[in-house]
């Protein structure tokens, strides 16, 4: 179907949703590394949920599993891995529940299955997924948590009850205490050396 006058007004990507097997060094290598500020956090038993804004309304957000092993791995980007599971879902940004209802109405029309809203507090969200099997999200910031300064003692929009110590120093102090380094994955090392690239430490 063609788009029209009465089409989807997507605003970006809310946010691209991650996995971590380590919320605390994910705080303090995205806030305190890529200055991509932490703006709101969530815990249910089942998981932590944080959101690092990369631009007004864009977010990428990671979960952090309880009791959940994870098989990791590290590869160079561009490069296929059969066990690539980092990726958990891609959330689009909506302007309000007016849109979200729009979108949800346009896909049943299409024969694809969809959500209801769900009302997580801060976000409402519909979700669905595209024919590779990507799973998809619409929402829109009922609190609007980014192109603002941060309040880490507003429980709307940090509402995990038992944070990570860089969310807790943050709270605090209004800083991390420390970042976390980094390391290239080693086939991109081995491409370097063989362009005759060495890396200083």
């Amino acid at each position: 179907m063609a788009a029209t006058p009465e089409t989807v007004h997507w605003r970006g990507v809310h946010h691209l949703a991650l996995v971590t097997a380590d919320m605390d060094a994910t705080v303090r290598f995205w806030h305190g590394v890529l200055d991509a500020r932490l703006v709101t956090t969530l815990a249910v038993p089942a998981f932590k949920h944080y959101f690092f804004e990369v631009g007004t309304g864009n977010t990428v957000a990671f979960f952090e599993y309880t009791d959940q092993p994870l098989d990791s791995f590290a590869k160079p980007a561009g490069v296929p891995y059969a066990k690539a599971a980092q990726f958990d879902h891609l959330a689009l940004h909506l302007p309000d529940e007016d849109a979200l209802i729009r979108l949800r109405d346009r896909l049943k029309a299409h024969g694809c299955e969809v959500t209801d809203v769900i009302d997580h507090g801060f976000l409402r969200s519909i979700y669905f997924s595209d024919p590779n099997g990507i799973a998809l999200e619409a929402s829109w910031w009922t609190i609007d948590p980014t192109g603002r300064p941060v309040d880490y003692a507003d429980e709307r929009l940090f509402a995990d009850p038992d944070p990570v110590p860089a969310v807790r120093e943050l709270r605090e102090d209004g800083r991390l205490h420390h970042t976390v380094a980094t390391r290239l994955v080693d086939g991109i090392v081995e491409d370097l050396r063989r362009e005759g690239i060495t890396l200083e430490p």
